[in-house]
């Protein structure tokens, strides 16, 4: 593809706006690193192996956590405990360990000396077998990628299948692919992310999503390296790794060789009201599982402007997409893994709407050169006129094609009308390939005036978004929260107040005592080296559309 046009912008307010986010992450890096919590120690023990439910289908791995937590607490980490445990006998494995403790006949302590190095090694093998296993599936996909070739073109197209049966989501997921799909996404059952468990097996009941699950992971990445093979182009994987338990998702897919995951640094704490903290302890130890296992993040920007003016709230976005990237590249995600969002959600009554779509489209683009950017289509504004609403999803294509965008998700002519049927998605994928046929070289042709109307707004909201990052660096706060925390409290982004010390989850959260130890943190914060993998390149598919 052509490269986009550029915008005129100032170099050194661009350094500036990078600056200020590094300033406003820093403290809550800090944080993150001096706490973990229930979810980051559940993920290292599924990272060890220890997976199933009880009859309740309450997992495992909580069992065991809970118990640690109550005998001796999780200041110092969930594992040395545990393998303390086990090296002492009182069970063979980690789940007979786990179905012990939930009723409460296992003693936990805190060893020390001899026998807390011996615990500490025996668990640190214990979860490099997960490690393991994440670093062979990425090699796996990059096997993939090289025997059956990328899409011809970027963007890639996103579709979201979910049924709430995962048996019902493979053939839509298959179909879809043969129509065009790059990308298949199955979104979660509404209120998963508040769940402070994964379920555990195959599942057949979501609403308005299907649950995500170790088994259900396996389930359709099979199905669609079936369809992949069939295509002659890998068709990748995306889900969900928010809310309560953030990490063990990570952990599972890098398991199960996902290929994107939506994982934001401030979606959960904005929309579903979980603790700043807990979120953001959270999304740091799952994203340095997807550095670790080569999957593509994709970021929740798009969200506020659901809630605030998507014109005056234009540069919240751009500070979002700022600090986003600052904690990825902290956690070790690299820019080819930066899916960064933004929407097409302005009026469109408004008078020069698509043009400020595509101002703000073209400073997103520039703004994160080496990111592929994930573009996300109207939905505010579907009012359910099917007919209006295919229109303006063309008018975010077109906007996507002219602006480099990495992944475009599809929308739909029926969106806040009914989950859509194959048939939509057909219709939908129509409108994508006409586009782009038509118009993906505009690029070429297309150059906005220096002083003109696109070039002025674009420089309008990075100027806006560096004031923004400097109110938010230099502004003191009364109770001592770090300016970024105290920002979010406030409802600058997305309208949404969300105090330091409350929300879902805080009970969850706990600080580490000198000598925490959690072998799975010591890796990752130790960069491991993982397989040698460049970017993901388009090249030609053998086969197939």
């Amino acid at each position: 593809m052509t490269s986009p046009a550029r915008l005129d912008l100032d170099p050194e307010l661009v350094r500036t706006a990078r600056r200020l986010a590094r300033h406003a992450a820093a403290p809550v890096v800090s944080i993150a690193r001096r706490h973990t919590t229930v979810s980051v120690e559940r993920a290292t023990l599924r990272l060890a192996g220890l997976s199933g439910a009880d009859h309740e289908r309450v997992p495992w791995v909580n069992h065991l956590v809970t118990a640690v937590r109550d005998q001796v607490g999780l200041e110092h980490g969930v594992t040395t405990p545990v393998y303390d445990a086990l090296l002492r006998g009182d069970a063979d494995d980690l789940t007979t360990l786990a179905q012990k403790a939930s009723s409460g006949n296992v003693s936990f302590r805190l060893p020390t000396g001899r026998e807390e190095q011996a615990a500490r090694r025996a668990a640190a093998r214990g979860v490099g077998v997960g490690l393991k296993r994440i670093d062979s599936a990425r090699r796996t996909r990059e096997r993939l990628v090289s025997r059956l070739g990328d899409p011809r073109q970027k963007p890639w197209i996103y579709l979201i299948v979910a049924t709430g049966d995962i048996y019902e989501d493979i053939p839509q997921a298959q179909a879809a692919a043969r129509e065009g799909a790059d990308v298949i996404a199955v979104i979660r059952s509404t209120g998963q992310s508040l769940l402070d468990y994964v379920p555990e097996g195959a599942t057949r009941e979501g609403f308005a999503g299907t649950y995500a699950t170790q088994e259900n992971f396996r389930l359709m990445r099979a199905a669609l390296d079936e369809v992949s093979k069939e295509l002659g182009r890998y068709v990748r994987l995306t889900n969900y790794a928010s809310g309560l338990c953030m990490p063990e998702i990570a952990a599972l897919a890098g398991m199960e060789r996902l290929d994107m995951m939506l994982n934001d640094s401030m979606y959960g704490i904005l929309f579903r009201d979980i603790n700043p903290i807990r979120t953001f302890v959270d999304q740091r130890f799952s994203r340095q599982i997807h550095a670790r296992a080569g999957i593509i993040i994709n970021t929740g920007e798009d969200n506020y402007l659901t809630t605030a003016d998507a014109v005056e709230a234009a540069h919240t976005v751009t500070v979002s997409q700022l600090l986003n990237e600052r904690f990825a590249k902290e956690a070790g995600l690299e820019d080819w893994q930066l899916g960064l969002g933004h929407a097409f959600e302005i009026n469109p009554d408004l008078p020069d709407s698509f043009r400020l779509e595509l101002a703000h489209a073209m400073l997103a683009r520039q703004l994160f050169p080496e990111a592929p950017l994930k573009w996300m289509p109207p939905t505010k504004h579907m009012t359910g006129d099917v007919f209006r609403g295919y229109l303006l999803d063309g008018f975010f294509n077109l906007v996507g094609a002219m602006t480099g965008q990495g992944i475009l998700l599809v929308g739909m002519m029926t969106e806040a009308v009914v989950t859509p049927f194959l048939s939509d998605r057909d219709l939908a994928l129509q409108n994508v390939r006409y586009v782009m046929n038509a118009a993906s070289g505009l690029t070429e042709d297309f150059h906005p005036p220096r002083d003109g109307f696109i070039q002025t707004r674009a420089r309008q909201v990075l100027g806006e978004a560096v004031e923004l990052l400097e109110r938010i660096v230099h502004d003191s706060d009364p109770s001592g929260d770090p300016p970024l925390l105290a920002a979010i409290a406030d409802g600058t982004f997305g309208l949404m107040k969300r105090p330091a010390d409350a929300g879902k989850g805080l009970e969850g959260v706990v600080k580490r005592a000198p000598g925490y130890d959690n072998p799975a943190i010591t890796a990752l914060d130790a960069g491991v080296p993982a397989p040698k993998v460049t970017a993901p390149k388009v090249t030609a598919p053998k086969g197939g559309k």
